[in-house]
C-alpha cells in the first residue's frame, strides 16, 4: 500500500472513531468560600446523583441524602447543604459555616 492510501485509510478510521464518540455529559462546577476561611469546589454531573467536593487538598464524592427542602449530601465527615437560604458546610469537626459562591469573571 502507497503512503497515500495509509494516510488516507489513516484518516477514515479516525473519522469514524470520533462520529461513534458521544458528548461529555453535562457538568456543573462552583467554587465556594466560606465564613470560617473554608475554600472548596464542587462538581455536578448529570449522570451522577452525587456532588464531588474537594476541599483541605482532598478530592471526594458525597452521596446525595433525604432532606425536605434544598439538597444535602455528606460523606467522609463533611456535609454541604445547598438550599434557597444558602449553603452551608461542615467539615473535620468543624461547626457549620456559611459559604458564599465565587462568580467567575
Amino acid at each position: 500500500m502507497g503512503r497515500h492510501k495509509a494516510i488516507i485509510l489513516a484518516v477514515a478510521i479516525l473519522a469514524g472513531g470520533t462520529a461513534s464518540m458521544r458528548p461529555a455529559a453535562a457538568q456543573t462546577f462552583q467554587n465556594y468560600h466560606c465564613a470560617d476561611g473554608t475554600n472548596f469546589i464542587v462538581g455536578f454531573y448529570d449522570y451522577d446523583k452525587r456532588a464531588f467536593v474537594q476541599i483541605d487538598g482532598t478530592s471526594l464524592p458525597l452521596k446525595k441524602r433525604v432532606t425536605l427542602s434544598g439538597a444535602r449530601y455528606s460523606g467522609a465527615g463533611i456535609t454541604l447543604k445547598i438550599g434557597k437560604g444558602g449553603t452551608t458546610v461542615q467539615h473535620l469537626k468543624r461547626p457549620v459555616t456559611a459559604c458564599e459562591p465565587i462568580q467567575r469573571s
